[in-house]
């Protein structure tokens, strides 16, 4: 069929329609898949913009007749797809669209959608109830969770909960004092600055480090490792005094923080510290007292709890509980300050004149123990002379030397084989197994009494009694005086000493022994010894504490171990009276003090060096320089032990232990205001002045 041409540019806008006369067509149809369809042509506008009709029945144009040319379109039929495994619904048919409509005003009509071959036609039935079946789903899961949360765990859900908004904080327990006897504070504790960082807030965590290692002295390196950590807390410096706080809060640096700690203070420095003992950083004692007495130090530590808002901030209208923290129970020493003080003074002076090693003292009271003052001096690596840490009157041991003898002879009054003026004829060499021994100085063969060989410290005439004991009683007094065990002061890393059985003694130890050599003691025992002499015959355990108070006030002694007799109270008096004679014509004359009878020993022993002999790799020997004294030495009061470890400008302990006795006793009677005893008494006479001629010479022990 053609067309008569209607405008000159009418080929021009020639189009195929755009529905598909077989789009009705089921699928799977017997209609051939080379069918060819002829498309009429569709309206198109014409010059004027007025719609042109190419309908059948449209008047013919008058322009001039052109032919306008058949478009044949050749459609390839899709062949149907096979069918697939599982059964699915048939897709109905597509249903023919119905006629598009051309849009008011003559303009051109609007283009059918178009279908994606294959698609399913939508199903809204479908989709409605599919949509139902999810909401009825989801509306019984959430009411299952309201049954479980609400009523078979709800106490789980709420401690969730809580856990989430409530936080408890440690309130740090205040620890106990330590005080001397008349309460003045030894340690205490008290807060101090502690720095710390969170690594998140730091921008530049060189910078920061190099800002803080000059007033923390560490290394920058080490601080910019710790400001580049994981987390969110970190310690930089702890415990730090007040100055150095303010220069760090003087920089405002981003992230660096700082919080109070408590920290212990000794106001008194250095003073009894191998005593008091130190406190690690999470302040539990790890020396001394500190240490022993750490379960009654420590306080019980607080909590407050509160409700945290989302932000972090604490929400202000909800409730607060606090456990307020109970402070550590206070402890309070038998020692006096004020003696301390002047004996690690003194102490310390002897030692540097000396060129000593270092030195120990320890003043009691002989009838109850207590311990007033205890010294421990020692001259450090840069020829330093500083208290020592360690308590070393408890911990070092030695040979005891000459002091010993006391016990020597204590026992052979008491089992009755001599009385203080039997005599013994006493050589200067004595031969003993394979081992001749010899008095310190020569002498002819002399009979002398036991006083005599007490306070001229005899070892001959010493080792003649012990042959007299025997080795098993000389063992069984040595024990019952104190040596072998440990005090009842149970202080950390305190030495038993050292005491053989008697199985394991050789040839030379009934020799050697007697006179303090080849036992080992340490400062403490001997002094607890000689308190046996000063006490009338009895062994009290030395004490270091006398009570504990608690938060509230409520004071509780502490108990002392119980007392035991050692020998009777007679012989105790025979030997302070030989004791006496020891000071006023023997070898202690240097611890006399005026107006005062004072009982006393030296000693001076060789001490074992590591070649297993006494002698060093050089051929040397080394000493330790003792004495042990009590006064008034009719009734004592004060009992002092003082040894000097490796004194060089004298190694005896006449001239290097005894002068310290002396001043120390001078001091401490006066503080304690004890009064001499009335009238002259052995013992009393004033000790001449150095120089003045009149002072006698010592006599070497």
């Amino acid at each position: 069929m053609t067309w008569g041409p209607i405008d000159p540019e009418w080929g021009a806008g020639f189009e195929d329609f755009d529905n598909d006369p077989f789009a009705d067509e089921p699928t799977g149809s017997s209609r051939r898949s080379g069918a060819t369809v002829t498309r009429l042509p569709r309206a198109r506008r014409g010059r004027r913009g007025d719609a042109l009709d190419r309908s059948i029945t449209a008047p013919r144009p008058t322009a001039p007749e052109r032919t306008a040319p058949r478009r044949t379109v050749r459609i390839e039929t899709e062949p149907p797809r096979p069918a697939r495994p599982r059964s699915l619904p048939q897709a109905e048919p597509p249903r023919s669209r119905p006629p598009q409509r051309t849009r008011a005003g003559g303009g051109r009509p609007r283009p059918p959608r178009s279908s994606i071959a294959g698609a399913r036609p939508a199903r809204p039935e479908r989709r409605r109830l599919v949509l139902k079946t999810l909401l009825a789903v989801l509306l019984l899961a959430v009411i299952g969770q309201l049954v479980h949360v609400q009523i078979l765990e709800p106490d789980r859900y709420v401690a969730v909960g809580e856990s989430q908004r409530l936080r408890t904080v440690q309130l740090d327990a205040s620890r106990g004092r330590i005080l001397d006897r008349e309460g003045h504070d030894l340690a205490l504790s008290v807060l101090r600055p502690s720095i710390f960082a969170d690594p998140s807030q730091i921008g530049d965590a060189l910078a920061t480090a190099q800002a803080l290692a000059p007033i923390l002295d560490r290394p920058v390196i080490d601080l910019t490792a710790d400001l580049s950590r994981e987390g969110r807390f970190v310690y930089l410096a702890r415990r730090i005094d007040d100055v150095l706080a303010a220069k760090i809060v003087e920089l405002d640096l981003e992230g660096i923080h700082l919080l109070e700690e408590p920290a212990r203070f000794n106001p008194s420095e250095n003073l009894a510290r191998s005593l008091i003992g130190k406190v690690a950083d999470d302040q539990s004692g790890s020396t001394g007292i500190e240490l022993l007495y750490d379960d009654l130090l420590t306080g019980t530590p607080g909590e407050l709890s509160y409700e945290r808002a989302r932000d972090g901030g604490t929400i202000a209208a909800a409730p607060q509980s606090r456990l307020p923290a109970r402070a550590g129970d206070d402890i309070v020493l038998t020692l006096d300050r004020s003696l301390q003080y002047e004996t690690e003074r003194v102490l310390a002076d002897q030692v540097d004149a000396l060129g000593a090693k270092g030195g120990m003292v320890a003043i009691t009271r002989p009838r109850t123990g207590e311990i007033l003052a205890l010294a421990n001096i020692t001259r450090n690596t840069d020829d330093e002379i500083i208290t020592a840490g360690a308590n070393r009157a408890v911990i070092d041991v030695f040979e005891p030397g000459s002091v010993n003898k006391v016990i020597t002879i204590a026992a052979a009054l008491e089992e009755g084989l001599v009385g203080p003026s039997t005599e013994l004829t006493v050589p200067w060499r004595y031969q003993v197994s394979d081992h001749e021994f010899s008095d310190d100085h020569s002498h002819p063969t002399e009979p002398m009494t036991v006083t005599d060989i007490l306070a001229k410290s005899s070892n001959i005439g010493t080792i003649m009694l012990g042959e007299q004991l025997g080795k098993e009683r000389i063992d069984q007094y040595l024990r019952a005086f104190g040596f072998g065990e440990r005090t009842a002061l149970a202080f950390p890393n305190e030495s038993r000493g050292l005491l053989l059985p008697t199985d394991q003694w050789s040839g030379t130890s009934i020799g050697s022994i007697p006179i303090g050599q080849g036992i080992a003691v340490t400062a403490m025992q001997m002094l607890a010894a000689y308190n046996v002499i000063a006490n009338d015959g009895v062994y009290v355990e030395p004490r270091l504490v006398e009570a504990s108070i608690a938060a509230d006030g409520t004071r509780t002694p502490i108990r002392s171990a119980e007392a035991h007799r050692v020998v009777s109270e007679e012989t105790a008096r025979q030997v302070r009276r030989m004791l006496v004679a020891a000071v006023d014509e023997g070898t202690g004359t240097r611890a006399k003090v005026p107006g005062y009878s004072v009982g006393g020993k030296t000693g001076t022993a060789r001490k074992p060096q590591d070649t297993g002999t006494y002698q060093d790799l050089a051929g040397n020997y080394h000493y330790v320089a003792a004495f042990t004294g009590m006064v008034p030495a009719e009734d004592p009061e004060l009992s002092i032990i003082v040894v000097i470890d490796e004194p060089t400008a004298t190694i005896y302990g006449g001239s290097a232990a005894a002068p310290v006795f002396a001043d120390l006793a001078k001091f401490a009677l006066s503080r304690f205001r004890i009064p001499p005893v009335a009238g002259p008494t052995p013992g009393s006479t004033p000790a001449p002045a150095p120089g003045s001629g009149g002072e006698p010479a010592p006599i070497l022990d």
